[in-house]
């Protein structure tokens, strides 16, 4: 991994959001309380997750995962995205950009793979309930979250390997304010024929291959669901997975279209942008403790012990 492959190009700029010194003011200030609430959701969730034992299954410890999850994919793009609202040099170094788009690699691909996993646990509960301790034993259940957190690392590793042999000698402005791959290539004067093909196979593997597992495991769920003549019952099993698929929905929705958009900085493209590596890290544990009764009724307990333990 040679940086001297590099050309004379040491660092990019990075446009951003808006040029208006106005409206970045007042985006520094938006996307800071949604940082600063997306950490705090998600700590809140893993604390919960952590100290209440009627959580200690397997889709909470799946959930326990995706918050920390959520905390990296959010810390690694708003920091920088925040100095720059308040800085007049809107750069990143060469390195600086690489690293960022490593870590995002690793965050959204093991977020995909964590929501495919949480999708069949969904499917064995709803659809073989009496063989559910069986199917998610503790083996299998922490192979399925170490695993999805080794493809995504892997995943990345591979992209970035083959990144840093691209020579930069082109425009530096990503007209974006986060460093992307499709950015990179399109800065890069080498043949990066390799790259787009390590890049069509993460789509692929963590875009269309997860995407397909939760299509599946929902098909399958759905169907069951449909089978249950009681109406209460119907409505008890499709409670369980509710807030699972509202999540599956924010972060496939806008995380396909983004990629499926060409990389031309527009509006409606940074706004794709924003919502699946910003806003949806913020929004999974309000929809994870509104939608969940169990979430709820631990944060309640939680909450409890704490007022009791200072003496209120």
């Amino acid at each position: 991994m040679d940086l001297g492959n590099y050309s004379t190009i040491t660092e990019f700029i990075l446009l951003g959001l808006s040029a208006n010194p106005h409206i970045q003011a007042a985006l520094f200030v938006l996307f800071l309380g949604i940082y600063l609430l997306t950490i705090m959701g998600n700590l809140m969730l893993l604390l919960v997750i952590r100290a209440d034992f009627h959580l200690h299954t397997p889709m909470y410890f799946f959930l326990s995962h995706l918050s920390f999850v959520d905390i990296c994919f959010s810390s690694v793009t708003v920091p920088k995205m925040l100095e720059n609202l308040l800085s007049q040099k809107k750069t990143i170094s060469v390195e600086g950009c690489l690293t960022q788009v490593f870590f995002v690699f690793v965050a959204a691909g093991t977020e995909a793979c964590l929501l495919s996993v949480m999708a069949y646990d969904r499917y064995a509960a709803i659809c073989h309930p009496l063989l559910y301790g069986q199917i998610m034993s503790k083996q299998l259940y922490m192979q399925l979250a170490w695993g999805s957190w080794g493809l995504g690392f892997l995943d990345a590793f591979i992209n970035i390997f083959l990144a840093m042999k691209m020579v930069f000698c082109k425009a530096q402005i990503i007209p974006h304010f986060s460093c992307e791959m499709p950015s990179l290539l399109s800065l890069s004067c080498s043949d990066i024929s390799r790259n787009l093909i390590a890049l069509l196979c993460s789509t692929l593997l963590h875009g269309l291959g997860t995407f397909l597992l939760v299509f599946l495991s929902y098909a399958c769920i759905i169907t069951t669901i449909l089978s249950i003549s009681s109406t209460t019952g119907r409505s008890k099993a499709f409670s369980t997975c509710s807030s699972h698929l509202t999540a599956v929905t924010l972060y496939y929705g806008s995380g396909l279209l983004r990629n499926l958009m060409p990389n031309s900085g527009s509006p409606l493209e940074l706004i794709f942008s924003v919502q699946y590596t910003v806003v949806t890290p913020m929004l999974n544990p309000l929809i994870y403790s509104l939608k969940n009764k169990k979430v709820k009724a631990a944060l309640t307990r939680t909450l409890e012990k704490y007022l009791q333990h200072i003496g209120c």
